[in-house]
């Protein structure tokens, strides 16, 4: 017990402390003129109203889900399931919050230059990083303090998914809703620029970059972070005779030891030379998983039992893994290199050619990540049995505090990038916010990759340990029900990206008919003499997203309900089936689709920064379509697929006892 309090609560309190501190730093910083802050207020706004919304129509599903638990399971898990749910959408909401309000203030501090304007946007997008470690911490380890409870901490793990899945498909459906939107008619049709103050899109597309990839991203790590360490302490409760009784908690004196790392590392990224962003973000991620590294040896060796020294290396092979996809993200998505700038180059001969290559290289940039995650899988087998598989998601994790950071400060250099061209700050300020912008759409590939490959791990935890709970050695993968499982679990990425993509596409056009509507009927608009109806807009792309999220939501639910007792007698090995099925091809499918559209958007910026014709040539033109082929792709589908297949597992775990 003493282990716990000193070893964990020290750091949460620290990592909740500098969020505090650093909310009230940003708040100290100039917010810009009236017309920046009349522009930031109007997203403040529309963000909070989205995710106001959104959060009512949650609360509705979450207390009949936790009646169900707590009717056909147990009292405990249905109050895990209600932490869970709260502390996600705790977290998603004041990282929002915090991001909303420092758009501005990088908008501001770009009028001094690279360095005033990364500490704001990078410090910002710590806040998320930090709350999401230090409250997903808190959740698990009190919790387990209060109840003593693991099998019943599953429920926590549940309440973090759910939420996970609404506010990624829903905040993935209301950005790229506005952004296609946006593109299609103001770039497209109209031809005036991106962030234009006379499309009516322009004020929904920065609110969705915000509740999308702020809200949405924590919300998705959030539960990988928790459900990571629920695996890793269910299989350590199994392996307790083999690592002695510390194995349990060990998890969680790992996740704290990451925390300590990360803030360390928050504050060795800075730079004034554009050039540099990457590499400063970058001394801080590495530092902090060198720092992590060395921490893990110290206690592997004084806590565990037996062999530590193979539960140590099970860790840092998660780490190094997580560190390694984030890298091959970063080569297929950079414009940096050769993909990126193949696509770019296809655009020459039309749209149709730059679809086919940003499409072709997705699919093959699949193939190294599998290669990481099968070698992380037989390695750490082979070191720390199925206990390392867990303990090697939890070490990809560690550092999540500062690789999230890198991650959400993107979505508020792209707002301030937006608000420096709507409120005329000036070419300068205008460059230096792009500079951050473009960086961060690097980071966010790389943030996406990172949260695929944790999901992978994370759900063979989960995987295995749901063959513990239901007492299954081995399936018979000859057995027509374990087929009919692998079949279904297989299709259901296709029907739950089909179903986003769709929705997409018809929030997409509801936007583009009125931005149409308004050019059209309001007198001196694209003169600008008069202003949009934003709120019209903004109040079109909540709706839709939120009434488009309840479907696939509520399936990834449903069906692993349906197939472990819709199959009688052998529902546990049908749901194995399934299991198996939708990791596979949802892993797969959401590292093509997260890379091929970072491919996309980066290579139209490559474009745009003057190669191959620049802005306005057929070739741009060609890049646009792509990378508005590419944004469902990359911001609603690909990411909203990691969380589909945690979800499921989850699910999965929760019925095992009734199996």
């Amino acid at each position: 017990m003493s282990i716990i309090n000193y070893l964990i609560f020290i750091p949460i309190i620290a990592a909740i402390a500098y969020s505090i501190y650093t909310t009230y730093w940003l708040l100290s910083k100039p917010a810009g003129n009236e017309k920046v802050q009349e522009i930031g207020d109007a997203i403040k706004a529309g963000a909070k109203a989205y995710l106001n919304k959104q959060y009512r129509t949650l609360t509705v599903v979450i207390i009949a889900l936790a009646a169900l638990i707590y009717a056909f399971i147990d009292s405990l898990t249905a109050g895990g399931f209600l932490l869970g749910a709260i502390a996600s959408s705790v977290t998603g909401y004041i990282g929002m919050s915090v991001a909303v309000r420092a758009n501005t203030r990088t908008a501001e501090a770009a009028r001094k230059g690279i360095g005033p304007s990364l500490a704001i946007a990078f410090r910002s997008g710590s806040v998320t990083g930090f709350l999401v470690v230090a409250l997903g911490l808190l959740s698990v380890t009190g919790f387990y303090l209060v109840t003593g409870s693991i099998s019943s901490i599953v429920g926590l793990g549940f309440g973090a998914s759910l939420i996970s899945i609404f506010a990624r498909v829903g905040g993935g459906i209301f950005t790229k809703a506005a952004d296609v939107g946006a593109d299609l008619v103001g770039k497209v049709e109209v031809g005036i620029p991106e962030d234009d103050p006379r499309n009516p899109a322009v004020i929904a597309d920065n609110v969705g970059d915000n509740v999308g990839d702020v809200a949405g991203m924590g919300a998705d790590l959030f539960e990988s972070y928790v459900s990571s360490l629920i695996a890793a302490m269910i299989l350590g409760s199994l392996a307790i005779s083999t690592f002695g009784a510390n194995v349990v908690v060990f998890p969680l004196m790992l996740a704290g030891l990451g925390i300590a790392a990360s803030i360390v590392g928050v504050f060795l990224v800075r730079t004034s030379n554009p050039n540099k962003i990457s590499a400063a973000m970058h001394n801080g991620i590495f530092t902090a998983a060198l720092l992590f590294a060395g921490g893990a040896y110290y206690l592997s060796n004084k806590f565990i039992e037996g062999e530590p020294l193979n539960v140590f290396w099970s860790v840092i092979t998660g780490l190094v893994a997580g560190l390694m996809i984030g890298l091959i993200t970063n080569y297929y998505t950079s414009s940096k290199y050769r993909p990126t700038q193949e696509i770019a180059e296809a655009s020459k001969t039309g749209a149709a050619t730059n679809i086919i290559s940003g499409l072709s290289y997705g699919m093959m940039s699949t193939v190294a990540p599998v290669a990481i995650v099968v070698t992380t899988i037989l390695l750490t087998t082979w070191l720390a049995g199925v206990y390392g598989i867990a303990i090697a998601a939890v070490g990809m994790l560690a550092t999540l505090g500062i690789t999230l950071a890198s991650d959400t400060y993107g979505p508020v250099a792209d707002n301030a990038a937006g608000i420096a061209e709507m409120a005329g700050m000036g070419a300068d300020v205008r460059k230096t916010a792009e500079t951050l912008d473009a960086v961060g759409n690097t980071t966010a590939a790389i943030g996406k990759g990172f949260a695929i490959g944790s999901a992978a791990l994370t759900s063979l935890a989960l995987l295995v340990s749901f063959f513990k709970v239901v007492g299954l050695e081995v399936v018979n993968l000859g057995d027509p029900v374990v087929i009919a499982g692998l079949f279904i679990g297989g299709a259901m990425p296709f029907l739950f990206s089909a179903m986003t993509m769709r929705a997409v596409g018809r929030a997409a056009m509801k936007i583009v008919h009125e931005v149409r509507r308004q050019f059209k009927e309001i007198d001196g608009l694209m003169e600008g003499k008069a202003k949009p109806d934003y709120k019209k807009v903004v109040s079109i792309a909540t709706e839709a997203a939120l009434w488009e999220m309840i479907l696939p939501g509520l399936l990834a639910v449903i069906i692993p309900v349906a197939v472990g007792f819709g199959f009688g007698d052998q529902g546990a090995e049908a749901l194995v089936g399934l299991l198996v099925g939708v990791l596979i091809t949802g892993f797969l499918m959401a590292v093509m689709m997260a890379n091929a559209g970072g491919a996309w958007d980066n290579a139209k910026k490559y474009i745009e920064e003057g190669n191959l014709g620049g802005k306005g040539s057929a070739t741009h033109k060609a890049a646009v379509v792509g990378d508005t082929v590419g944004d469902p792709f990359k911001d609603t589908s690909g990411p909203s697929l990691n969380i589909l297949i945690k979800i499921v597992s989850i699910v999965a775990l929760i019925i095992a006892p009734l199996l």
